[in-house]
C-alpha cells in the first residue's frame, strides 16, 4: 500500500536517517522502535503527509486512506463529545449535501440539452454511486460503540468537548481515526491517556478490524499484542524483521553479537596489513603487494556495530523507616463533587510492606482517594494514616510543576539538605544527569522523560515508608521504565501506584483495588490474574444480558 524509497532526512548538517526504504502491506501491524531521537516521530509524519523528507520517496495509492494520531493534540471546542466525534463521517456528509444540491437543480433547470444539464447528470450519477454503496446504517451506532469502548459514558456523548482535558480530547481524535476506517493506521504513543480496559479495547479493535497499523509506543505489553512485524530506527538506518517486539529484541541481541564479531575480525586484520605496510614498505621486492594493501585498505568499507544506549540509571531507594503495621486504614470513605458522586463506602487496609496498584477507567476517583489520603482534599468516612507513616507522592502532574526557568543542578539544590548536598552531583550522574552541560541545562528544555526522572530523583532526597505514585510512567522509555520497576521491587516499604501499564504492574503489586461505579473493590491479586478474572466477568455480563 505505502513505499518508500531511498528516503533521507537531514537537520542542519545531522542526518537523520539516509537511504531507507521499506514497503507496507495491507494486514501488517509494525511497531517502529528505537531510542528517543532515532526519528520515530519524524519517520510517522513523513508517511502521514505532515512533513516533507530531505530526498526520496513515499508513494500512496490515490484511494488509500491514511489516519495519523500525533503524541500531542487538541479537538476544537464549540461541538459535543458524540458530533466532533461524528466529523469522522463529514465527508460523507458533504457528499450528501451536493447531491441534494445538484438534484434541486435538475428539478428546476430546463435545458435538457445543454452541456451544463449533462455535466450535472454526469455528476450526481457519479456521487451517488460511491456514496450509496457505503452502509451508513449503523453510523450512529459506530460512533457510540467507539466512544464507549474508549472510555466514555453515554451520559457524556452529549457533553461540550470543552469540558474533557487533553488526554479524553485525545481519546476523542482517536475514535475519528478508527471510524475513518483507515487502510493505514499511524499511532504516535496512542496509550499514554487510556485507562487499562479501554488499552485492551484499543487492542481488540487493531486485530480484528484494523487493515494495516505502524505504531510508536513504549508499552510493551501493548505492542507485543498488536504487532507481528518490527521496524529498528538507528544510526541513520533501519532493520526490518517479521517478528513481535519481544521476539525483535532477541534477534537484535544476536545480529550485534554477530556485527561485533565480523568488527574484531576486520580491525585484527587491519593492524596485520597495517603492521605488513610498514614492516616492507622500504623493500624493493615487496613494493607491489605493499601497494596493493595501502589500496585495499582505502577501499575498505568498515563494519559497524549498531549503537548500545549504554547510559543507564542506577536508581535505590533508601531504606525505609519502620511504620505501624497499618500504613492507610480506610473506613466508609466517599467523595464527591457538587452533585456529582466519584466514590462512596471505601472500606480497606493497606498493611505495611504492600505493594498495591488503583486501576480503573478515568474519572473513576483513582486520583481523588491519593488525594484524600494525602490530605489535599476532605472526604466523607475516616482515613487513617498508621504510626511514624512518612509520605512522598509523584502526582500525575509532577513533571510539569517543575520550576522550568531552574537548572537541573538547582532544583536539586533547593531542597537537599544535609549530608545529602555532598552527593548531589553524584545522583544527578546516576540520574543521566552528568557533567556540566546535563546539570546546567534549565528544566524548560527537558522532554518529558527528562522532567519526569528529575521529579522522581526529588522523592529519594528523604527517606520514606509510603510511597505514592501516580502514573509515573508516562513519559519513560522502556528501559528507563525497567530500571524504576526494578528499584519499586527492591524498596522495603509500602507502595501505592495508580497505572495504565499492565507491563509495569506485572510482578510489582500482589495487591489490585479496581475503582468503578462509585465503588471501590479489593482483588487480592496480581494485576495479570485480576485482569483475566476481569474479562471472563465482562462475557460473563454480555452472556446475561444476551
Amino acid at each position: 500500500m505505502i513505499t518508500v524509497e531511498g528516503l533521507t532526512v537531514e537537520f542542519g548538517g545531522t542526518t537523520l536517517f539516509k537511504d531507507i526504504a521499506f514497503q507496507i502491506n495491507e494486514g501488517d501491524r509494525i511497531a517502529l522502535m528505537g531510542k528517543n531521537g532515532a526519528g520515530k516521530s519524524t519517520l510517522l509524519k513523513i508517511l502521514a503527509g505532515e512533513r516533507n523528507a530531505t530526498r526520496g520517496s513515499v508513494s500512496v495509492p490515490k484511494e488509500c486512506v491514511v489516519a495519523y494520531l500525533p503524541q500531542h493534540l487538541m479537538t476544537e471546542d464549540g461541538r459535543t463529545v458524540r458530533e466532533e466525534a461524528s466529523q469522522a463521517f463529514a465527508h460523507l456528509m458533504e457528499t450528501e449535501a451536493e447531491i441534494n444540491s445538484i438534484n434541486d437543480q435538475l428539478a428546476t433547470r430546463t435545458d435538457y440539452e445543454s452541456d451544463e444539464y449533462m455535466a450535472l447528470i454526469e455528476r450526481v450519477s457519479e456521487l451517488s454511486e460511491k456514496f450509496y454503496a457505503i452502509d451508513m446504517t449503523h453510523f450512529d451506532e459506530d460512533v457510540e460503540k467507539t466512544l464507549l469502548g474508549l472510555g466514555f459514558k453515554r451520559t457524556e456523548l452529549d457533553s461540550p468537548t470543552s469540558e474533557f482535558s487533553g488526554g479524553w480530547r485525545m481519546r476523542i481524535e482517536l475514535a475519528k481515526l478508527l471510524l475513518k476506517n483507515p487502510d493505514v493506521l499511524l499511532l504516535d504513543e496512542p496509550t499514554n491517556h487510556l485507562d487499562i480496559e479501554s488499552i485492551l479495547w484499543l487492542e481488540d479493535f487493531i486485530k480484528t478490524s484494523s487493515k494495516a497499523v505502524v505504531v510508536i509506543s513504549h508499552d510493551r505489553r501493548f505492542v507485543d499484542a498488536i504487532t507481528t512485524r518490527t521496524i529498528e530506527v538507528t544510526m541513520g538506518r533501519i532493520y526490518d524483521y517479521k517478528a513481535s517486539y519481544s521476539h525483535y529484541l532477541e534477534l537484535r541481541k544476536e545480529r550485534r553479537e554477530q556485527q561485533m564479531k565480523q568488527y574484531e575480525e576486520q580491525q585484527k586484520m587491519i593492524q596485520e596489513t597495517k603492521d605488513f605496510i610498514e614492516r616492507f614498505k622500504g623493500t624493493y621486492s615487496k613494493t607491489l603487494q605493499v601497494q596493493s594493501r595501502v589500496k585495499m585498505l582505502e577501499k575498505l568499507e568498515i563494519i559497524e556495530v549498531d549503537e548500545e544506549d549504554t547510559s543507564a540509571l542506577r536508581l535505590k531507594f533508601p531504606p525505609s523507616p519502620r511504620s505501624g503495621s497499618y500504613p492507610v486504614q480506610a473506613d466508609g470513605v466517599g467523595k464527591a463533587f457538587g452533585d456529582k458522586r466519584v466514590f462512596a463506602n471505601a472500606s480497606f487496609m493497606i498493611e505495611r510492606g504492600d505493594k498495591v496498584a488503583f486501576v480503573g477507567r478515568n474519572g473513576e476517583g483513582k486520583s481523588t482517594l491519593v488525594k484524600c489520603i494525602m490530605g489535599e482534599l476532605e472526604h466523607e468516612g475516616t482515613l487513617t494514616l498508621g504510626h511514624n507513616v512518612q509520605v512522598a507522592y509523584f502526582a500525575q502532574n509532577q513533571a510539569s510543576l517543575l520550576d522550568e526557568n531552574l537548572t537541573v543542578f538547582q532544583t536539586i539544590d533547593d531542597i537537599a539538605k544535609g549530608d545529602v548536598r555532598l552527593k548531589i552531583r553524584d545522583m544527578l550522574g546516576a540520574f543521566m544527569f552528568g557533567g556540566p552541560e546535563e546539570s546546567t541545562k534549565k528544566v524548560k528544555v527537558l522532554s518529558g522523560g527528562e522532567r519526569t526522572r528529575l521529579a522522581i530523583l526529588k522523592l529519594l532526597l528523604e527517606p520514606v515508608n509510603l510511597l505514592i505514585l501516580d502514573e509515573p510512567t508516562n513519559h519513560l522509555d522502556l528501559k528507563t521504565k525497567d530500571i524504576l520497576k526494578q528499584a519499586l521491587q527492591d524498596y522495603d516499604g509500602t507502595l501505592i501506584l495508580v497505572s495504565h501499564d499492565r507491563d509495569f504492574l506485572d510482578g510489582l503489586v500482589t495487591k489490585v483495588y479496581e475503582f468503578g461505579d462509585g465503588r471501590v473493590r479489593e482483588h487480592l491479586c496480581g494485576i495479570n490474574e485480576f485482569l483475566e478474572n476481569k474479562r471472563l466477568a465482562n462475557l460473563q455480563d454480555i452472556e446475561r444480558k444476551g
